[in-house]
């Protein structure tokens, strides 16, 4: 196998010591096992805006920080050196989550550099240490299916606490190691606070783990852990031990037009005054 060209940048860097295989090839990256050492990694190769098809959406990146306010305009801009950038911000926007998530104890790859490009991390694997599995390989009794669920319910909480939305959550990106399930793809993580659409995100992550679950253990379909997780995590009461029932009850009160009305107002302005502040920058 011919050694790809950001590989080889790594290995002539001496942060691996040889590429074993390709271990999947997706719309935003390639993924190939590498040797460190005595340590077998993996190593996350996303490919150039030019080569993508997966389009950012904006759901996902609003209120992500830019701090060089050029490469701000450009991205708004939407120029060549724009894309660049927005790229680079993807990237960056899944290292941070994996670093975060990493150190607040949730079941993600660990992750050990990021050079040029290039994610280098845990490779996930199996009792026999191979690739570990998706979910959506693998068939479960109803006893394992329960017991899964139960765990990523707990990432999911732990996640939250750490301020992070996984946003793409489902059997596709969750790996099956030897101990249990680990979580992968955080591209498009976004920030449960500063994203105004955290909370949809987080209610079809949580969903998509329940639909996946239910089809083995049918009690499952009738939890909704979702809203009581993020019912907790907005009264400021969600910790990563808080004990949850799996039920909601939902409140229904009147809608405030005027007040509704006011806030597309506000935001409305908001925006404008932002194109008038790019407009007038140097």
């Amino acid at each position: 196998m011919k050694t790809p060209k950001r590989l080889q940048i790594l290995l002539e860097e001496g942060l691996i010591d040889g590429v074993a295989r390709q271990l999947m090839s997706g719309k935003e990256a390639q993924v190939f096992v590498v040797r460190c050492g005595e340590e077998t990694r993996c190593a996350k190769v996303y490919k150039e805006a030019t080569q993508r098809s997966f389009r950012q959406a904006v759901d996902y990146t609003e209120n992500r920080k830019v701090k060089n306010s050029r490469s701000a305009r450009a991205m708004a801009k939407g120029s060549r050196f724009g894309r660049e950038q927005q790229e680079a911000a993807w990237q960056s926007a899944e290292v941070d989550a994996l670093y975060r998530l990493a150190a607040a104890g949730v079941r993600v790859p660990k992750p050990y550099n990021f050079f040029e490009g290039v994610l280098l991390m845990e490779l996930v694997a199996d009792a026999n240490g191979d690739a570990a599995p998706r979910l959506n390989d693998v068939q479960f009794t109803p006893e394992a299916a329960r017991r899964h669920h139960a765990t990523l319910v707990r990432e999911v909480v732990r996640m939250l606490c750490a301020g992070i939305v996984h946003g793409d959550l489902s059997e596709f990106n969750i790996l099956l190691a030897e101990d249990g399930p680990v979580i992968i793809d955080l591209p498009q993580a976004v920030d449960a606070a500063g994203n105004n659409h955290a909370k949809r995100m987080l209610l079809r992550d949580v969903e998509n783990l329940r639909n996946f679950f239910g089809r083995f253990a049918p009690e499952l379909l009738a939890s909704d852990f979702g809203n009581e997780l993020w019912a907790l995590f907005e009264r400021g009461n969600l910790t990563p031990d808080s004990p949850l029932s799996g039920r909601f009850l939902q409140q229904h009160r009147p809608v405030d037009l005027r007040g509704v009305l006011r806030e597309i107002d506000d935001a409305r302005d908001e925006d404008a005054a932002r194109r008038l502040r790019m407009q007038q920058a140097p």
